[in-house]
């Protein structure tokens, strides 16, 4: 057995340490049986985790969705072990079957945590450094919920106050998202978040040493948290005792962030397989799994050995979390009676619902007019803001151009922040130039619960956006994307921030729906649909991705059929439609020019405009077919930027109008007219479409 840590603040036990070995065990079993995954940190880690789980934490295994729970990140997903064993020894609901299982079709225990698939995990983490983003939004979406129903309560008074646990590797901090959002967490000031990083000096090709040398408690200092290491112990393993300490003391410090250094061996104790780069992602042989199970006091001829008092003592976090439920429930119903109309709508906010009367303040455009959709989204965040407390969002420094702020007068910024405005619950938060980490804390702040949050930067930004973009589909995350600047109408800035291909790129993550309103009315339709799609409920919410012009478009009389995602905005004239013209955006209005060019000359035109291709998907085959009849056969879409998303919809006879090149600096409307985006240009290929339709 290991050496055991002593210490008068710390009760350890030869059944908490016997329970820690176990998981190391069971790591390199796991791992062994079904031939592949991560044992090594597993392994090292597995002091620092049962401290938490068994030790720190306030959890109850029983009610996995607590409202009152703190959380827990593991961002260095790849050891999904570290925590599975946790979940089955603290009694989520995962047993030894399940450990048994792991990286296998069907399990419980995947090979990185998921979201939604397994009770206890609470966001998806593999990607490295995404976790830590998703624990900054945690954090910032339990100040702001404080905001919203106890604003006034003491610091550690409210059951609104709770802790975000994070852990994070070597790797996780050298992608450059975990430096983005720990700097935007330091200016925050985040109190109730804590950091413990796993200092183990290995990642797949050997020693860190290769790829950095910079010293990390500096830079977090720098960055405006609170600092801590932990040290070993003699034998090299990492110190519960130690550990405990620097947790508690990170739980004490309530006006910054925490980061706990704890250096560690990977794979330790395997006497051959410690502190090599092999024991981070392969299974350590059976030769060194017996000779570690000797080391550890194991018998080597039993896997997956766990003795009935060790999980009789480890589950007895059941019956701590539910004293802690109970006690943390009166101060809740003490809340409740001294707040009875913040009550209400924490019960409202909680269940998902909106406001009675909120489509009433959704403002109705004057048809005619021309108006930028970034505009009309901005008019649209303001009115409902008014009556919405619980939405809340911002911009990557551009709210400005992406209009974004909700409140001009309310800033999202900790105490001691001199701006004006400034609120630790302000509404409009700035999330600077940050849209990796802005995009991952959404994430965090959606999974946290009980706010609606959107963030907004240039289209042609989301591709720094793109992997927590992904992940927020893949979990099926309620966030809001604001994406402006959605084509070379934005002008003069050039193909530098021209998107091209973004369109077509974002529609091909599965989960995602992208919105590109054609007018001022569709936006506020578009913006109704997506708060009514809201839910909190896995596997049923979506991210949403608005595409916005910079520029004026032409405004058009609302159609309430804009929230199926296309539908028919002018009916052909003169008889039963001979060619359909599909358009988007800022092209709905090049589809209406051409259609008036080809009613004139006697051709029945249909324009259909599409603003989600995947909300129209969602239709029946009745309804699609009735928009864009099969007997129609000359097509044109019409998009200003690669055609990929089109050809499905135009069939062989069809045309496409897009831009299968980079843009151009120059004004928006001789970009138009240069690269065909005109009436005449749309016109003269649906008569193109015509001729190959009745060949």
């Amino acid at each position: 057995m290991s050496t055991k840590p002593t210490t008068t603040d710390l009760q350890w036990t030869e059944l908490d340490q016997r329970a820690v070995d176990t998981v190391r065990v069971l790591a390199a079993d796991a791992v062994q049986k079904v031939g592949n995954g991560h044992p090594g940190t597993a392994m090292s880690l597995a002091p620092a985790a049962y401290t938490l789980f068994q030790k720190v934490m306030r959890h109850d295994p029983a009610d996995a969705d607590w409202t009152g729970r703190d959380r827990f990140v593991l961002s260095a997903g790849h050891t999904s072990l570290t925590l599975y064993i946790q979940l089955y020894l603290a009694g989520y609901g995962l047993e030894l079957d399940d450990l048994k299982a792991f990286r296998t079709w069907g399990s419980k225990t995947p090979g990185h945590p998921e979201y939604g698939h397994t009770t206890g995990v609470e966001t998806t983490t593999g990607p490295l450094g995404q976790g830590v983003a998703n624990a900054v939004g945690m954090a910032m979406a339990a100040r702001y919920e404080r905001g919203l129903f106890d604003p006034d309560a003491a610091p550690g008074t409210s059951p609104f106050d709770h802790m975000v646990w994070a852990v994070a590797g070597d790797g996780c901090l050298q992608e450059g998202i975990s430096a983005e959002a720990s700097s935007l967490a330091g200016h925050q000031k985040l109190g109730n978040l804590v950091l413990l990083w796993d200092d183990n000096h290995i990642s797949i090709e050997g020693d860190t040493e290769t790829a950095v040398s910079e010293d990390t408690l500096k830079r977090y200092e720098a960055y405006g948290w609170h600092v801590q290491r932990v040290e070993q112990l003699p034998d090299g393993d990492l110190d519960p005792a130690g550990l405990y300490r620097a947790l508690q003391a990170a739980k004490a410090e309530t006006g910054r962030p925490s980061f706990i250094a704890a250096r560690s061996i990977i794979a330790w104790p395997a006497p051959h397989a410690q502190n090599t780069e092999a024991s981070h992602g392969s299974a350590l042989g059976d030769e060194e799994v017996a000779a570690t199970k000797r080391v550890l006091g194991f018998d080597p001829e039993k896997t997956f050995e766990v003795a009935d008092e060790v999980i009789a003592h480890t589950r007895e976090a059941l019956d701590r979390g539910r004293e802690a439920r109970g006690e943390w429930e009166k101060s809740f119903a003490a809340w409740r009676t001294a707040n009875p109309e913040r009550a209400a709508e924490f019960d409202r906010i909680s269940a998902g619902e909106l406001p009675a009367g909120w489509e009433d303040r959704l403002p109705v455009f004057e048809p005619g007019k021309g108006v930028a959709t970034r505009a009309a989204s901005g008019k649209v965040l303001q009115a409902l803001g008014e009556i919405i407390p619980e939405l809340w969002g911002g911009s990557a420094d551009l709210a400005g151009s992406n209009n974004t702020t909700i409140d001009k007068t309310s800033s999202f910024l900790p105490v001691g922040n001199p701006l004006p405005g400034a609120d630790p619950y302000g509404r409009t938060i700035h999330f600077g130039i940050r849209e990796h980490a802005m995009a991952a804390a959404m994430n965090g702040i959606a999974l946290h619960g009980n706010t609606r949050i959107y963030g907004g930067t240039f289209l042609v930004f989301s591709d720094y956006m793109r992997n927590a973009v992904r992940l927020s589909a893949l979990m099926h995350l309620p966030v809001t994307y604001v994406w402006t600047h959605d084509s070379i109408g934005l002008g003069e800035d050039g193909p530098t921030h021209q998107p091209v291909e973004h369109l077509a790129s974002l529609r091909a993550i599965p989960g995602l729906n992208i919105v590109r309103p054609a007018d001022a009315n569709e936006t506020s339709i578009a913006w109704r649909e997506i708060l009514r799609r809201y839910t909190k409920v896995f596997g049923k919410g979506a991210p949403h991705g608005l595409a916005l012009t910079r520029q004026g478009v032409p405004t058009y009389e609302a159609n309430e059929d804009a929230a199926k995602g296309g539908y028919v905005l002018f009916e052909a004239e003169g008889g039963e439609a001979q060619v359909l013209l599909i358009g988007t955006g800022s092209e709905v209005h090049l589809a209406v020019e051409a259609r008036e060019e080809l009613q004139a000359a006697g051709i029945p035109t249909r324009v259909v405009s599409m603003p989600s291709v995947e909300w129209f998907e969602e239709q029946d085959q009745a309804y699609k077919d009735s928009v864009l009849p099969p007997s129609v056969k000359a097509r044109v879409a019409v998009e200003a930027g690669i055609g990929l998303t089109w050809y499905r919809y135009v069939g062989d006879a069809g045309r496409i109008v897009s831009l299968e090149h980079f843009g151009a600096s120059a004004d928006a409307k001789v970009l138009f007219r240069e690269f065909g985006f005109t009436g005449a240009h749309v016109a003269a290929a649906a008569r193109e479409s015509l001729a190959a339709a009745t060949r």
